[in-house]
């Protein structure tokens, strides 16, 4: 009889683990970010052997869909881009030096702007700011192109308005005169469209609308230039003496100022109107100048109110009169001047035809517009008592 081989016990049940047993740890979080680390270095060495996952070989380029013809206002722009702007010029301000070395001459680039041409004589109109300062160490170069660069002479300028005309010998088959517009006769709204130089960039179109009419802004002498517009149209450094042009491809102001902190644009410029432009031109072309018309007095000077005011002898606004030269109309008027050591004070002007006078500003105004020889009605207050003057305008120096 076979021996019975006995069945092996089932195995005892796991032992729980005592209650106090701590607990198996969990992965560290240096450890997982390391797995990462290596799983993307994985799939980055996988798309360089398996170049085919995200390169096509077949790869062409795209149909090009058909576009249509342009819009009508732009077809109207880049018509009137293509007409107005061979009239349109850089010009370039060169200060001379003399070389130590050999003793030559050098032209030194002192800044650009912008200028157009005005008729086919070969004027060409700018900024005053653009060539000041006007001296025989300057010279003024004219750019109509790439391959056509003239030096230019200065026929005149006008700083109380800030323009001036300069001439260079350029064929007439070079020379492409702007349309003149009108600007008695603008409404804010209109598109407007300049082109010019800013930082050299030649050629530059920017647009916008008239934001503004009747502005006033200073020149460099200090004199209001009046009925001044604004425009919302980019206006930077360089565009100053270029053209501002109507709808039309007419020119309608001269680009000259923009109100910014910073020096580049910010959303405000401002052009001299084109009616204004339209009489100083010619006569700058006539003269060399313009003839300011001018009461012929010296006015007082804010040093000189000052005084006045320290001494306690003047505390009243208007223009008081200081000086008045030998033979002016302000003399041949019978204007009074004022005697600081003898405490006298001079006719005190409160109003020219009815416009309002209350400072120097406010006479510069009152004379704008009119003309050498013109009659104005002078007010004036004398010891106290109001009186009327009536004298003609005289034209005053050139400074």
């Amino acid at each position: 009889m076979s021996a019975i081989e006995p069945r092996p016990a089932s195995p005892p049940p796991p032992a729980s683990p005592p209650a106090s047993a701590p607990r198996p740890a969990q992965p560290r979080g240096w450890l997982v970010a390391i797995m990462l680390v290596l799983l993307g270095a994985l799939l980055y060495r996988l798309a360089d052997v398996l170049p085919e996952a995200l390169h096509d070989p077949h790869a062409v380029p795209r149909v090009v869909e058909a576009r249509g013809d342009l819009a009508e206002d732009e077809q109207a722009t880049i018509r009137l881009v293509e007409q107005a702007s061979p009239a349109v010029v850089q010009v370039v301000n060169l200060a001379l030096y003399r070389d130590a070395a050999d003793r030559s001459l050098l032209a030194v680039p002192q800044g650009t702007g912008s200028g157009f041409v005005w008729d086919e004589q070969g004027y060409v109109v700018t900024n005053y700011h653009v060539v000041h300062p006007v001296t025989q160490a300057r010279r003024v170069r004219v750019i109509l192109g790439p391959e056509s660069v003239y030096d230019a002479r200065i026929v005149g300028v006008d700083p109380d308005h800030d323009l001036a005309v300069l001439k260079i010998d350029a064929p007439t088959r070079e020379l492409f005169p702007i349309p003149i517009g009108e600007s008695a006769n603008l409404k804010v709204g209109q598109k407007v469209f300049a082109i010019g130089n800013p930082f050299g960039l030649q050629e530059t179109l920017t647009t916008g609308v008239i934001s503004g009419l009747g502005r006033e802004i200073r020149s460099l002498t200090g004199r209001p230039i009046q009925d001044v517009i604004q425009t919302d149209a980019a206006i930077n450094p360089g565009n100053s003496g270029g053209p501002l042009l109507d709808s039309a491809g007419r020119l309608i102001g001269v680009n000259t100022a923009i109100l910014s902190p910073s020096g580049s644009y910010s959303g405000i410029g401002y052009a001299v109107p084109v009616d204004m432009v339209n009489h100083i031109v010619p006569e700058l072309i006539r003269k060399g100048h313009v003839d300011r018309p001018g009461l012929g007095i010296g006015p007082a000077s804010d040093s000189d109110v000052a005084e006045l005011r320290r001494r306690g002898i003047f505390d009243r606004s208007g223009v008081l009169v200081m000086r008045v030269p030998a033979g002016s109309a302000a003399e041949r008027a019978g204007l009074r001047a004022t005697q600081v050591e003898e405490r006298i004070l001079g006719d005190l002007i409160i109003a020219v035809d009815d416009h309002p006078v209350g400072s120097t500003l406010d006479l510069y105004r009152a004379l704008e517009g009119k003309t050498v020889g013109q009659i104005v009605t002078v007010r004036i207050i004398r010891d106290g008592t109001e009186r009327t003057v009536t004298m003609p305008l005289q034209a005053l120096p050139n400074e």
